[in-house]
């Protein structure tokens, strides 16, 4: 896992904790969450704003698996983003989830709602590993869309029950539906799926 050195604090903090914060005309600085989220609380009025952090904790999917997760807070404005993600080679990847609430909320009710929709997430498996290798499991799929920066070009990589999955190896799977009908439907990251 590589560190940054927070330019507010000064703490030796993981990259995945790093903000660039700041505007072109003034230069940007790079700061741990904690720090910008204290930025960004001055900047907005939220002056009493209380940055909480979460120790990981672990959770088991449908298979079995354990995942451990990791929680960053961000006040965005008038808004908190409260994030819950696996890291994986010291980066974060696999499941990840997101909710948000408005700055004056208690915290620890939107973790509440942040576990509870982690556990919906973990308890449903969208994939099913059969003898053509991995396979849609019903008709229905939920996941994430990144960037596979393996691929030449911009490729999207699909994230299924918290496994990568190529676009080729996607497309592979939607071939058991040749001829079928499909709706796409894309939403926000803190939204209900």
């Amino acid at each position: 896992m590589r560190q940054v050195q927070c330019e507010g604090c000064g703490e030796s903090t993981p990259d995945y904790d790093i903000v660039s914060y700041g505007t072109t005309g003034q230069g940007y600085r790079d700061l741990c969450s904690r720090c910008f989220n204290a930025e960004v609380a001055k900047h907005t009025g939220h002056e009493s704003f209380a940055n909480v952090s979460f120790e990981p904790i672990w959770m088991v999917d449908r298979a079995g698996e354990r995942h451990e997760f990791h929680f960053q807070t961000r006040l965005l404005g008038d808004v908190v983003a409260l994030d819950a993600f696996e890291l994986r080679d010291g980066s974060p990847a696999g499941y990840r989830f997101q909710l948000v609430g408005q700055p004056g909320n208690d915290v620890f009710v939107l973790l509440g709602r942040l576990i509870e929709k982690m556990r919906r997430a973990l308890s449903t498996q969208h994939l099913t590993d059969g003898e053509y290798g991995l396979q849609i499991a019903d008709r229905t799929v939920r996941g994430r869309i990144e960037w596979d920066d393996s691929a030449a070009e911009r490729t999207p990589l699909i994230v299924v029950d918290g496994q990568e999955i190529s676009w080729e190896d996607f497309g592979r799977m939607l071939m058991t539906f040749e001829g079928w009908q499909f709706k796409l439907e894309i939403s926000d990251p803190s939204e209900k799926l």
